[in-house]
């Protein structure tokens, strides 16, 4: 029984991540290949060629995201770009949707900035029980005005789904940064504490000597 139990083990360890890995990429395929269905029924390659190949969506998501890109890039681009961002932001509902999604969009995506950037390790929820925490920015606004010191705004993931969690900001002093990568604390927490990172390991399996 013991073995059989080891087996088993060994063969979820295999088939697992291999099948996730699966139902992840179909999920994203199948999700971009709807992007077909701003064409005309006429010019889908269902259509043309008789049958579906998965992945003819995703080819034209990356095909307009390219010339999007490329169009925003010019000057004239920019104008009409501008010019759109200026008629939602006059729409009442809308603007207020669109305004944040667009800051929060801008802050992520942008080459300067140091939205999660950064890995720390914090106190969180309370004292003693540590957590690993990514670096938004800094506080702004009237908040800046009720703190005294410096302190960093900090997303805080929840396991095994870091899509969801909670904002906090605490105090610089508080924060410990690491040394790994939004990669390799992104594996970690979601393992929960499962994968560690490799510089890690190489450290817990260095000799004492």
């Amino acid at each position: 029984m013991d073995s059989i139990r080891k087996w088993l083990l060994s063969g979820l360890l295999v088939i697992v991540p291999i099948a996730i890995t699966i139902w992840v990429l179909e999920w994203i395929i199948s999700t971009l290949d709807k992007t077909l269905l701003i064409l005309p029924a006429s010019w889908r390659p269902d259509q043309l060629i008789g049958f579906h190949i998965p992945g003819f969506g995703a080819l034209l998501a990356v095909l307009i995201l390219l010339v999007l890109g490329a169009v925003a890039s010019n000057f004239f681009g920019n104008k009409l770009v501008n010019w759109w961002h200026a008629m939602l932001n006059r729409i009442p509902i809308v603007r207020s949707i669109y305004s944040g999604v667009k800051q929060v969009s801008d802050t992520l995506f942008s080459e300067s900035g140091n939205a999660f950037r950064k890995a720390v390790l914090v106190q969180w929820p309370r004292e003693n029980v540590w957590t690993i925490a990514f670096v938004t920015g800094t506080p702004g606004g009237d908040v800046v005005n009720h703190l005294q010191g410096e302190f960093l705004s900090l997303y805080v993931p929840t396991t095994p789904n870091p899509t969801g969690g909670y904002f906090v900001m605490l105090k610089a002093s508080d924060c410990i940064e690491l040394k790994m990568s939004v990669d390799e604390a992104l594996k970690y927490i979601v393992s929960m504490g499962v994968v560690v990172p490799n510089n890690h390991v190489a450290r817990l399996t260095k000799s004492p000597n």
